[in-house]
């Protein structure tokens, strides 16, 4: 793909009143058309200043002709900057610029930022301005697209800057800095670059058989395989705990009628999302809402109580708890520990024996009578005794909750951490591949069959880096950026 050779500009800061907006100028012609915008003191150019460097301006509807009057421009009384003063000329606003030259910027391409102030206004009347003067507004990603068509980033690390801005928690935000500084890029690269070694030195013992002696080399190569699958199935086998603290851990609680979900969900959000009343089945369809608990974001569903109703509503809610319950990562299975157990809470505890759960013993402001022992005879899952009026037992649902999914810490050094179902799909490519190539050299199969295999497991893995991506899968990826990014 050839990197485009147009001039794009964008607003990269939200469209909504602050401080500061930033517009952002990229591509070949980025500091030209910044020069036919920016008025600096004693008629200073962007075209002439150094990378890395800040200026002071105004910036005006855009000129193509730079004479000698900009300074006495510049030196007008602010309250005096109009048509008046400057001919042909409209004032925008005041400005800093950052210069940023190629190939030591962001996209790799010389890059201009107009920082002016953050109303709706002026930062949209500059971007029109940049487009006059030359630019194109730029599509959703293109700014981060560019930086990896001109090999600043590769795909991991593009994808990264996505789940940097949209990070809901301390990990998310953790491990796509990681991912960013090249932390999955390296490890694939290993693996990768290990196949490729062994598929070369075949293709090469294929070619020249009288001087390349295979025969001897069977048994390295597939404890190479073998150990580059166990590589591959460890990010495997994290993907799914790094996915559920990328996006959060979909947690439904569900329980009887009156059992107090509704006012567990109001605790745990410290909101009054539900209505809390003492008349059973108040709930009637599902409540969704997110909470972070210390770095652990929740995508927390309260259901409808089940029970055996004939109400038609109330049965539709009941179904729909279900079927969250069924696909749930966390079941908080609320127990009134006041009134005995039914059928209902046997239905329930039937529903929960496959399925990561925490029983909560709810109401234990309330004499008992369900206690925490006769209910750890009917399950397996860890019993927790709360009561979600005082706001007592939180904290330990929190701990049990680390304990499940991440072994009691959460941990993102340098480590390759795949979040993205797109990363888990690939891996999963190139270990089935390599697992051919192990039954291959098993059942005895000449050895080009090794080598098909081997470039079929390389491919998979470069589409996780971008090294064999086609260009379907780059413009998909980079149309779920942000505008301005």
């Amino acid at each position: 793909m050839d990197v485009q050779e147009e001039t794009i500009a964008a607003i990269s800061t939200p469209p909504a009143e602050g401080g500061i907006a930033i517009i952002r100028i990229s591509g070949p012609d980025a500091l030209e058309v910044a020069d036919r915008l920016f008025i600096g003191k004693n008629g200073k150019k962007i075209s002439d200043q150094k990378s890395y460097t800040i200026h002071y301006g105004m910036i005006a509807e855009p000129v193509f002709d730079r004479s000698s009057d900009q300074t006495d421009l510049f030196n007008i009384n602010r309250d005096q900057r109009s048509n008046d003063h400057a001919p042909g000329r409209m004032m925008i606003d005041e400005a800093l610029v950052s210069v940023f030259r190629t190939p030591h910027s962001y996209t790799g391409e010389d890059t201009v930022e107009i920082n002016c102030h953050g109303g709706l206004l002026p930062a949209r009347k500059i971007l029109e301005a940049a487009v006059h003067a030359g630019a194109r507004p730029a599509e959703p990603g293109e700014f981060t697209k560019r930086a990896f068509l001109n090999g600043r980033i590769d795909l991991t690390q593009a994808e990264s800057v996505m789940d940097l801005i949209t990070a809901k928690n301390d990990f998310a935000l953790r491990s796509s800095l990681s991912q960013l500084e090249g932390s999955l890029s390296k490890k694939i690269d290993e693996v990768r670059n290990c196949l490729l070694h062994e598929t070369a030195f075949i293709e090469a013992a294929l070619d020249d058989p009288e001087h390349i002696d295979m025969s001897g080399h069977i048994g390295d190569l597939r404890r190479t395989v073998i150990g580059q699958m166990g590589k591959i199935q460890s990010m495997i086998d994290r993907a799914e705990s790094g996915q559920m603290l990328k996006e959060g851990i979909k947690t439904v609680i569900i329980g009887k009628p009156n059992a107090g979900k509704s006012s567990l969900l109001n605790v745990m959000t410290g909101e009054d999302k539900a209505i809390v009343t003492d008349i059973a089945g108040t709930t009637r369809d599902v409540l969704e809402d997110r909470i972070n608990l210390s770095g652990i974001t929740l995508r927390l569903l309260d259901t409808a109580g089940i029970r055996k109703s004939d109400n038609e509503i109330e049965k539709i809610g009941i179904e729909r708890a279900k079927m969250h319950a069924k696909d749930a990562d966390l079941i908080l299975f609320v127990v009134d520990s006041s009134v005995p157990l039914d059928e209902n809470d046997q239905q329930i505890l039937r529903l929960i024996e496959e399925k990561k759960a925490i029983v909560l013993l709810n109401k234990s402001d309330l004499e008992a009578v369900v206690t925490k022992p006769s209910l750890q005879k009917l399950t397996c899952a860890p019993v927790i005794q709360i009561s979600a009026k005082n706001h007592e037992g939180i904290d330990e649902i929190e701990s049990f909750i680390r304990k499940m999914f991440f072994s009691g810490e959460m941990r993102v050094n340098d480590e390759a951490i795949v979040t993205n179902v797109r990363h888990e799909k690939a891996l999963e490519d190139a270990e089935r591949s390599l697992s051919y190539v192990l039954k291959s050299i098993d059942e005895g199969f000449p050895e080009d069959f090794y080598s098909i295999d081997l470039m079929d497991a390389c491919d998979a893995l470069g589409r996780i880096t971008g090294q064999t991506a086609g260009e379907d899968l780059i413009n998909e990826i980079f149309s779920s950026f942000c505008m301005g990014k």
